[in-house]
């Protein structure tokens, strides 16, 4: 593992509120955790469709996954362009990915350690995921030249440029590397902020998948949990030759999407990573 990889200060004990364990929360789990299975294994048999899938199609099937889990969505703001375009937002949870191509489809740029889980690692990679391996910064430049393309060709691409998942209540800096991909295509940036309320709109971190947390334990923290809703709020994208450089392309983008979830933000914006002048920034990789 490399010693510059993003990283954030979050820990489920220190940052993740408790659940209920009570027989009605596990009937409630299990139900809906078969009913997302469901949905990702159609999504497996339907993916090599690829393009054929109408893009309609692509974004209900997004939002039904996340409401088998038991979340509502709330999606706001205006309709993303159309063409080439960057999709970003702050980190959070596994169903951040979703919603995200709930807002338009795309192909998320992951790491590559995503591949290998099961079911959701074979959808990722038939949906056309792009892998970054984190460990291997020399392939970097490589990778941002495929965004590029990507984007040139007239494709959506997804990314969480924090490059590391945060609880809610504190978030990363967006890291740089992708939106230069944007700046390179000469294509629109997408912000897309993202937060968590319980039923009673109490903003929650029980989506969060952080530190040393599992995925299984992470989706049924959420699917025990009675009720929670999605607002997805997309953003003003920003033209392109709006900012000069991907330094202040990436602060902006990173203070629009930031916008709506303050409530939650009661840490300052820390990160631990470590970075010299000659070290160059990761990519964001989910999650």
């Amino acid at each position: 593992m490399s010693a510059w990889l993003p990283s954030a200060p979050c820990t489920p004990r220190a940052c993740l509120e408790e659940t209920g364990a009570s027989a009605a929360a596990v009937v409630r789990g299990v139900l809906r955790i078969a009913a997302v299975l469901a949905l990702l294994l159609a999504g497996v048999v339907l993916s090599p469709l690829g393009p054929r899938i109408p893009a309609g199609a692509v974004r209900r099937w997004c939002r039904w996954t996340v409401r088998a889990a038991g979340v509502r969505v709330r999606l706001t703001g205006r309709a993303a362009p159309a063409g080439g375009l960057l999709l970003v937002a702050h980190h959070v949870s596994w169903l951040d990915v979703p919603l995200l191509a709930a807002v338009r489809p795309a192909r998320m740029l992951a790491k590559r350690e995503i591949r290998r889980w099961p079911v959701a690692g074979a959808l990722a990679a038939r949906g056309g995921a792009l892998f970054i391996d984190r460990d291997r910064l020399r392939t970097l430049p490589g990778t941002v030249a495929q965004l590029a393309e990507v984007l040139r060709t007239g494709g959506a691409v997804g990314v969480f440029p924090e490059g590391s998942t945060w609880c809610g209540r504190a978030q990363g800096r967006f890291r740089r590397a992708a939106f230069q991909a944007a700046l390179d295509a000469n294509v629109p940036v997408q912000p897309v902020a993202i937060r968590y309320r319980l039923a009673d709109g109490t903003p929650t971190t029980r989506p969060a998948f952080i530190g040393e947390d599992s995925l299984l334990t992470s989706v049924w923290r959420v699917t025990t949990t009675r009720s929670v809703t999605a607002e997805v709020e997309v953003r003003p994208a920003i033209a392109p030759g709006t900012f000069p450089d991907r330094r202040a392309l990436a602060r902006a983008a990173e203070d629009s999407a930031f916008k709506g979830r303050g409530e939650l933000r009661d840490k300052p914006r820390t990160s631990r990573t470590r970075r010299t002048a000659e070290q160059p920034e990761l990519l964001g990789g989910q999650p």
